[in-house]
């Protein structure tokens, strides 16, 4: 059989993994309904093959990498978990203090794909925090499925908090210079959103395809904004127009991108919704915008 190639699959099946992977589709449902999309030489293993995270093959910078110091760390959250941990990760050759960067992951943990982005964003000169909110129920566990279902145990209020608590642990760290920003995927695409609501310090927050907060929230946002959305994701995107409105109308920071033909998920390069294209260009810009912002 011929190797997959995106354009052989149908959109429906992006959609089913999408709402599969926010929890609207438990894995026997999402199977089910796969099973349909398996025709002619394309069998439901292959395809189940396909469509999954890929983490082994896409690692771009390992965590023994010699240009960084990178360390799993633990950090105090008083009104969160009360302890989380976290990767830490900055250039081994650096000169004085680093501007920081609070990695956030999607709805399963620090899985391997978030801690490489951290470590790509140190190696752009920052010392990054990718914290784990899974850690106080043992840590990601090692598969997303399961990562799923520990993180719908906790308290999304609470661990915004951890999150917040990430931003303080960063702004007291002896090599951050204490000019602070936050990017985020999905769940923390709404984490970024909220920390900006959240933390007047907080410089630059860069939300990748986040759910939006409510436009009472909107004044409180101190923080340049780059928010970064999927031209295809119509669940994520319907809170976009009434966000902008809050934004203009209270004159805030901002620049956004819709990027078209893109699936929720287009910077994850370890499932077929990435898009070379647009996931190289967002993230050329996120390092952009922290390097204006924060200094």
């Amino acid at each position: 059989m011929k190797k997959l190639d995106k354009k052989d699959i149908s959109q429906d099946v992006f959609d089913l993994y999408d709402q599969y992977a926010h929890n609207q589709l438990t894995r026997r449902d999402f199977v089910d309904r796969l099973s349909a999309y398996a025709v002619g030489g394309l069998t439901l293993p292959a395809l189940l093959d396909y469509i999954m995270p890929n983490y082994q093959d896409t690692i771009q910078v390992p965590e023994d990498d010699a240009r960084l110091k990178t360390e799993r760390i633990t950090y105090n959250s008083p009104d969160g978990a009360g302890e989380m941990g976290a990767q830490l990760s900055r250039p081994v050759d650096h000169s004085g203090k680093l501007p920081g960067i609070v990695v956030v992951h999607e709805n399963r943990g620090l899985n391997p794909h978030i801690a490489d982005v951290g470590r790509r964003a140190a190696l752009e000169g920052f010392i990054t925090i990718s914290p784990d909110a899974l850690y106080p129920l043992g840590g990601y566990p090692g598969t997303d499925d399961e990562g799923r279902e520990m993180q719908r145990k906790r308290d999304r209020d609470e661990m915004l908090e951890d999150f917040i608590a990430a931003f303080d642990y960063l702004k007291s760290h002896p090599e951050c210079d204490g000019n602070i920003g936050v990017v985020g995927f999905c769940f923390g695409g709404w984490i970024s959103n909220m920390m900006a609501v959240n933390i007047p310090d907080l410089k630059a927050a860069v939300p990748f395809y986040g759910g939006q907060p409510d436009a009472s929230e909107v004044p409180d946002i101190q923080a340049s904004l780059l928010l970064q959305y999927a031209g295809l994701d119509e669940r994520v995107n319907a809170g976009w127009p009434a966000y902008e409105e809050a934004l203009k109308a209270n004159n805030k920071d901002y620049q956004v991108y819709i990027y078209p033909d893109t699936n929720h998920g287009f910077h994850n390069d370890t499932t077929p919704r990435y898009d070379e294209a647009a996931a190289k260009l967002a993230w050329q810009r996120t390092i952009d915008f922290f390097k204006e912002k924060l200094v």
